[in-house]
């Protein structure tokens, strides 16, 4: 029997992500994966389709309302693969009782901003580039040790070669 793996959108969603079909094909072999559109999750207005205006709708109730939505529908343990916003959407499911077996969270940078951790093994990937990812300090306090792949930025998990590398790294952790 295949292990049950969510996978969280971006803050794109689904309609600017087909980089995500890579990870599918790669870990469907090896998982029952039930994929969510962050945006869908979160009831966000897509129009006008912007970062800008899709980012303010997150950090203004949409980050909650998609934590609310996504431990609505889960009620079985899950092990979590997220992107960016879908990390910190992923988290906080964890702090509000989504039973959640492993986390792994890549260029989620808004947990910087958390103070408390949900009680589940948790991986975090962030490209060495990116300016928002969590200080040392941050991950520390966390006791967590992060793992940052170098001469990259936010979107390290767009890119075939860094799909392929964490692959390697996801089935080590799950």
């Amino acid at each position: 029997m295949k292990k049950r793996l969510l996978v969280l959108s971006d803050l794109w969603g689904i309609q600017n992500a087909n980089w995500i079909n890579l990870y599918l094909e790669k870990l469907e072999l090896d998982y029952e994966i039930f994929f969510y559109d962050s945006c869908k999750l979160a009831e966000i207005n897509t129009t006008p389709y912007t970062e800008e205006n899709l980012h303010q709708q997150f950090v203004n109730g949409g980050i909650e309302k998609a934590v609310q939505n996504l431990t609505h529908l889960e009620k079985e343990e899950v092990s979590i693969l997220a992107f960016s916003i879908g990390g910190t959407i992923a988290w906080k499911a964890g702090l509000e009782g989504l039973k959640i077996n492993k986390i792994i969270a890549i260029s989620a940078t808004r947990l910087r901003h958390e103070t408390n951790k949900p009680n589940t093994e948790i991986l975090l990937i962030y490209g060495d580039l990116d300016l928002f990812k969590p200080s040392i300090e941050w991950h520390n306090q966390m006791d967590l040790t992060p793992y940052f792949m170098p001469n990259e930025n936010h979107t390290l998990y767009r890119h075939k070669d860094v799909i392929s590398q964490n692959k390697r790294i996801f089935d080590s952790f799950i």
